[in-house]
């Protein structure tokens, strides 16, 4: 089915690697001109975003710096004319035990994780306001239904992303502005590389369909929900896409390992 996104334009954070770079290059193939965001310079992915016959744009920026997200979003307008779908992605992870938990993890993470959503839909918002139309998207995490050791922080932000993405779709639907949440599982990213291959062995036998995540699995589900035509009727939802890994508790360690992690 045609999801009728041709011509569009949009805006992709942490969009060089991962899931975002997926969404990005989905969007692309539907026919959508995609501004990539990332904190380096990455050609490759410009290219393979140029590759399928669209425009795309790097962007050097920092979410987790209120300027430069006003930047970015400027940027986007300015290089296309308009902006019709933003998908906030750009994410950071530093677990720590909740009697290490430091003032600089908690900063980066909420800075990177939350508050960078928050202010670039402010920004998004201003632009799709004006035109009447628009489509959000947050990616989220199944950290929300699968709470683990040293996760306290990360799980408290996609927990509000959540939050976030409900109260945005009420605010923004007089508007015709469509704001939806992709939960996605496990999937082998920059963010899941620390894994070693037991607790890899044992995330899979927890995992239904017992297979990790294919990253266009999360790409197909982006482009369904940012579509009009697919989508039209669903705001303030989130689409879960792992393997129903959700429907399980996720927790490794053993009662003297969790001890440990916090004495020594």
């Amino acid at each position: 089915m045609d999801a009728k996104l041709k011509n569009k334009t949009a805006l992709v954070t942490g969009g060089t690697s991962g899931i975002g770079r997926q969404i990005a290059v989905c969007l692309a193939e539907e026919g959508v001109d995609v501004a990539i965001v990332s904190r380096k310079a990455d050609p490759p992915t410009v290219e393979e975003i140029l590759s399928r016959g669209v425009a795309a744009l790097g962007i050097e920026a920092d979410v987790s710096r209120e300027a430069d997200i006003a930047r970015m979003v400027g940027q986007t307008i300015a290089r296309f004319g308009k902006l019709d779908l933003y998908v906030n992605n750009a994410a950071t992870a530093e677990h720590q035990p909740v009697t290490k938990i430091t003032a600089a993890a908690w900063r980066k993470t909420v800075d990177t994780n939350l508050a960078a959503c928050l202010w670039a839909c402010r920004e998004v918002s201003k632009h799709m306001i004006g035109r009447g139309q628009g489509s959000i998207l947050v990616v989220g995490s199944t950290s929300i239904y699968t709470p683990g050791p040293r996760e306290a922080v990360y799980r408290m932000t996609k927990c509000g992303l959540k939050s976030l993405t409900q109260s945005l779709a009420i605010e923004l639907a007089p508007f015709a502005i469509r704001v939806n949440l992709l939960v996605p599982g496990h999937y082998r990213t920059r963010l899941t590389a620390g894994l070693s291959p037991e607790i890899e062995k044992r995330l899979i036998g927890e995992i239904p369909l017992r297979r990790f995540g294919q990253l266009r699995d999360c790409g197909y589900a982006a482009v369904m929900l940012l579509s009009d035509q697919l989508s039209g009727y669903i705001t303030g939802a989130e689409l879960v896409v792992d393997g129903g890994l959700s429907l399980r508790p996720l927790n490794f360690l053993s009662d003297e390992e969790l001890r440990r992690i916090n004495l020594e």
